[in-house]
């Protein structure tokens, strides 16, 4: 959009290119973890899925409260980095756009991946996922076109707690394999643990809030140290980004 703005369509077909090298990446990314973690030993792949989802939580935590503080800065950002890219030739453009999307496109592999490590094996978790994407899409789209307009205040409110809520599903899931190869206590105490439940509500129970029928109690305690405090914090700071608004307003009115 800011190249349309630009008069510089020209240098679209670059920046399109370095688009698909980065969602290329992020595809071989995910391959490799899918094909790692199928080739591993019954202790290894609990070894890898374990690291794997703490880098993930860590990653994606890291994702949300830094979305938070810059997304009033993000356009300005990426419009200061095409600025600067233009001058410098194609390579630099090419690469601009592919670190722009690669840095979200690798994180977002490794997290579907580490999230579908929490559920059972069916095909429910593939079917969100298509369906997430399309509407990141449609989205992306929308307001390419100008015919949506986000409060990216709001929106990143929105996603970045559900994000914080997934991500503590995926910390106790990662907790849980470190907990059946030995590295941590209490694979057998369960807070509770529930046979025959319903398939499907226990994927999407897995799949979003990391709690299912079945959970250990040091699962349900790292899950819950994880997830309250860093929404206290996370909400706020959107409470005082708002007040700081409300008070710059009434200073200027």
């Amino acid at each position: 959009a800011y190249l349309h703005r630009a008069n510089r369509k020209s240098a679209l077909p670059l920046l399109w290119t370095g688009v698909a090298v980065a969602v290329s990446t992020s595809l071989i990314f995910g391959a490799f973890l899918t094909f790692t973690s199928a080739n591993l030993s019954v202790r290894g792949e609990e070894i890898f899925a374990g690291t794997t989802s703490l880098a993930a939580v860590a990653l994606v935590t890291f994702m949300v409260f830094w979305m938070k503080n810059n997304a009033r800065g993000l356009k300005n950002e990426l419009h200061g980095k095409m600025d600067t890219a233009l001058p410098m030739g194609k390579i630099a453009l090419i690469l601009a756009a592919y670190f722009a999307v690669a840095r979200e496109g690798l994180e977002t592999a490794l997290f579907v991946f580490t999230n579908f490590k929490s559920v059972s094996s069916d095909s429910a978790p593939s079917v969100g996922l298509v369906l997430g994407i399309t509407t990141a899409i449609v989205l992306g789209v929308a307001v390419y076109r100008r015919s949506l307009k986000i409060n990216l205040g709001k929106f990143f409110t929105v996603t970045g707690s559900i994000l914080l809520v997934i991500a503590a599903g995926v910390l106790s899931h990662g907790i849980n394999e470190f907990q059946n190869f030995g590295a941590l206590p209490g694979a057998n105490a369960f807070a509770w643990n529930w046979q025959g439940g319903n398939s499907v509500i226990t994927t999407i129970l897995e799949g979003t809030i990391g709690i299912g029928t079945r959970i250990t109690w040091l699962q349900l305690a790292i899950w819950a140290a994880f997830l309250v405090p860093t929404l206290r914090i996370y909400l706020g700071l959107t409470s005082g980004a708002k007040k700081r608004q409300a008070l710059a307003q009434s200073v200027n009115a």
